[in-house]
């Protein structure tokens, strides 16, 4: 097999911004010539194995960081914006939507906050009744689609927020409950808790320092509401710290941020990153018992897991994604190559939707997307009580994969025949972006392709596609 030659000249620019060194002086540093370095940071030559060697022994460096971590998100997020149909011209190859993801990473964003607002402004003048007369109708992305992006290319992964969070459940009194704990860090504030019927999962009274938690909701979520009101209390100015280097478009947007800084502060204390990772190998990545042993729900562990991105020291990639019923996601993220549509549902073929079918069982799947990589996904229904028989419950399904090399590190791959071919299913990732020609429950056509109808033939879809 040949080896794949490892082009990273955006990150190679970055590790040396971080060291504060001119080109001349990262080259010596590294025992190389400056043209070298220089055509390397440039990506007209692969870094070399004498360069590798030399960003681990001089620097430290985690080689890891090397691997292109944004370059399949952009390029994902390219494809399908180039898939809309205000872009009549053919789309461009993938070598050199590669080149510009690898080059120049932050035109590949401002093109794909270009099409977000084009988007944005579409949807607005769809609805003329709405939007005009409105003081707030401008050219702005949705705060929730901004701070999704935010957190989907941190990796989301908040180094400084997952180590505090870390150390808050690590240097708790052994005889203390990460409840007892959160309370008592809360006491010290000078806030009260106390728990009550029939009202929101969580209600902070900032004048009365007054907390107020859903009495009959599962410990595990009472839990998790009191370290992110916790979080917000005593961790303000980490958070607003890690704001300020968003730089959020919108005040809207910076709320909805601090409330998911508050949520990851909450999963990260709950499941503290090195115990959380060493439960997970020790137990092959068995939900159910990590649930137990840290005291969380299932869908909390699948996020966690997908979180285990700290540089040195990191799990396995997985994607992890959360649909509803009518397959819209509400959920996303991804550290494999495989990358979640930004509009629209996720592949019908995919096990994720068929968990509502087969409740409270873990469906398996191996999987394989149009670009060959081969997957193993993992889908289960999830039920969210209301807490009262007259309360609504809200039900999703989620979805936790990995790349098919990992798949022996997962207890729910044991028995499956991941070396034969026909085992994988065909997936996809939408279809508009989608080049498989002979899917049966395609929706849409592939717009990057030529149709031939044929009013005397008719197969699976009306049309063929070239």
């Amino acid at each position: 097999m040949a080896v794949q030659k490892l082009y990273a000249g955006a990150t190679l620019r970055e590790l040396r911004g971080r060291v504060a060194l001119t080109q001349k002086t990262f080259a010596s540093r590294l025992g190389i010539s400056l043209p070298y370095l220089n055509q390397m940071e440039n990506n007209n030559r692969p870094i070399s194995t004498t360069v590798i060697l030399g960003l681990v022994q001089q620097f430290g460096f985690d080689i890891s960081e090397l691997q292109a971590g944004d370059d399949a998100r952009l390029v994902s997020d390219m494809r399908e914006a180039l898939a809309d149909p205000l872009f009549t011209g053919p789309s461009p190859a993938l070598a050199d939507l590669r080149l510009v993801a690898a080059n120049a990473p932050s035109l590949a964003r401002a093109f794909l906050d270009l099409h977000a607002g084009y988007r944005q402004t579409h949807e607005r003048l769809a609805s003329l009744d709405e939007a005009l007369g409105r003081e707030d109708a401008r050219l702005q992305p949705s705060p929730w689609e901004e701070v999704r992006d935010f957190f989907h290319y941190c990796d989301n992964y908040i180094d400084a927020i997952d180590r505090a969070a870390e150390r808050f459940a690590n240097t708790r009194a052994p005889t203390q409950s990460l409840a007892q704990a959160a309370i008592s860090r809360l006491e010290h504030m000078g806030v009260t808790v106390s728990f009550a019927r029939e009202v929101a999962l969580r209600h902070f009274d900032p004048e009365a320092k007054h907390l107020t938690l859903a009495r009959d909701t599962a410990p595990a979520t009472q839990t998790f509401q009191l370290l992110l009101q916790m979080a917000l209390l005593t961790h303000k100015d980490l958070l607003h710290a890690t704001l300020d280097l968003a730089n959020f478009q919108s005040p809207a947007a910076r709320e909805i941020a601090l409330v998911g800084l508050g949520n990851y502060f909450a999963g990260a204390a709950l499941m503290p990153y090195g115990a959380f990772l060493e439960a997970a190998q020790s137990t092959r990545h068995d939900l159910e018992l990590l649930s137990t042993q840290f005291g969380a729900s299932l869908e909390q562990v699948a996020h966690r897991l997908s979180t285990l991105q700290r540089p040195g020291a990191k799990g396995i990639p997985f994607f992890f994604v959360r649909v509803d019923q009518a397959g819209t996601i509400t959920k996303r993220h991804s550290a494999t190559a495989l990358q979640f549509a930004r509009y629209g549902g996720a592949c019908p073929l995919w096990n994720v939707h068929r968990a509502f079918e087969i409740p409270g069982q873990f469906l398996r799947q191996l999987a394989e997307t149009p670009d060959g990589i081969r997957y193993f996904c993992l889908a289960r229904d999830v039920s969210k009580s209301g807490g009262a028989y007259h309360s609504p419950t809200r039900r999703y399904a989620i979805g936790l994969g990995c790349e098919i090399r990992h798949a022996d590190a997962l207890v729910y791959a044991d028995h499956m025949s991941t070396s034969a071919p026909e085992a994988y299913e065909p997936i996809g990732i939408s279809c508009r972006i989608c080049e498989r020609r002979d899917c049966h429950q395609r929706a849409l056509p592939p717009l990057e392709r030529r149709l031939r109808v044929d009013q005397h033939l008719r197969e699976i879809l009306p049309y063929q596609i070239e």
